[in-house]
């Protein structure tokens, strides 16, 4: 029999005595021959979690809810235990994603609403924005449309200011190298480069008082602007609006992704056996800093370029 989620069927009478009413899960519905959970049913786990939908042979498996004890939740395909498929799951604190998800993770194609309202729309890879993308930063009203790498800008990209837009590439969050401006409605263009230069005020300001609260720079999961580096734009040529002039437009390639491997096996069943039977809460998306200005950072807004 199963211990997909060591959920038994057990009477709160049964349970023993103390505050947790299931100290062992229950689960009520439907069983295969093997009497494993099969079919629809609706289980409580011992950690408080609760899911309602479809089984197959012991795994979620098809349509399903999963609501976990934090307040968040996911509503949508399972496969083999696993999110897999569409699905839309809320935050604890209230930003959602609907999309894709593959092997637990956000991958293919899918929407992020964050709750300072900015919104991400495009592809995902391992749980980062990876791929061809749309971010929108509410509060500015700027749109950055480009190719994005690792939960980064990266590569080719535009941002709209409304009455102008910047042409050009980008690394880790910021615009680097040739580039232009058009303004105008497409009648004029101003050609250049960015330059990215050591913020001057971390030479006499401590950069631990200018990092974040609570934000390992060093961390592999820290997907924030590069501390301590100002994009400074250099003003080269100006000219009438020629399409031929611009730099390569960012593209939506596609993504190659491997089948299962015996890695991803071992690294799933690492990561189950370490955050203990209900599995790791997903985590809440961090919303982007912003290229054009970013609070707590001696990074200020980047300036309209000049003739």
């Amino acid at each position: 029999m199963s211990t997909d989620e060591d959920e038994e069927d057990v009477k709160p009478e049964d349970a023993g005595e103390g505050p947790e009413p299931y100290p062992y899960g229950k689960y009520e519905g439907g069983r295969d021959d093997q009497l494993d959970r099969h079919g629809f049913g609706r289980a409580v786990l011992p950690n408080g979690d609760i899911y309602e939908g479809h089984y197959s042979h012991g795994k979620r498996h098809g349509r399903g809810l999963y609501v976990l004890k934090n307040g968040a939740r996911y509503d949508g395909e399972w496969k083999k235990g696993l999110k897999y498929g569409t699905g839309m799951f809320i935050y604890p604190d209230g930003s959602k994603y609907v999309g894709e998800w593959k092997r637990d993770l956000k991958q293919g194609k899918g929407t992020y609403y964050y709750v300072n309202g900015d919104t991400y729309e495009g592809s995902w890879y391992k749980g980062f924005r990876h791929g061809y993308g749309t971010y929108i930063y509410k509060s500015l009203n700027v749109i950055h449309t480009g190719n994005w790498k690792d939960g980064r800008m990266e590569g080719p990209g535009i941002i709209d200011y409304g009455c102008y837009k910047y042409h050009g590439k980008f690394e880790k969050n910021l615009p680097k190298g040739p580039g232009c401006f058009v303004f105008d409605n497409n009648k004029f263009m101003q050609h250049g480069f960015y330059v990215n230069l050591r913020n001057p005020a971390f030479d006499y300001v401590g950069a631990d008082k200018l990092a974040l609260e609570d934000t390992n720079l060093e961390s592999p999961e820290y997907r924030g602007n590069p501390r301590g580096i100002v994009p400074l734009w250099r003003a080269r040529s100006v000219s009438l609006y020629n399409a031929e002039l611009l730099p390569p437009e960012p593209l939506d390639l596609p993504i190659v992704d491997s089948q299962e491997s015996l890695i991803d096996i071992i690294g799933y069943l690492q990561r189950f056996d370490q955050d203990g039977v209900g599995g790791k809460a997903e985590e809440e998306e961090q919303h982007l800093p912003s290229p054009v200005t970013e609070k707590g950072d001696a990074t200020e807004e980047m300036p309209i370029p000049i003739n």
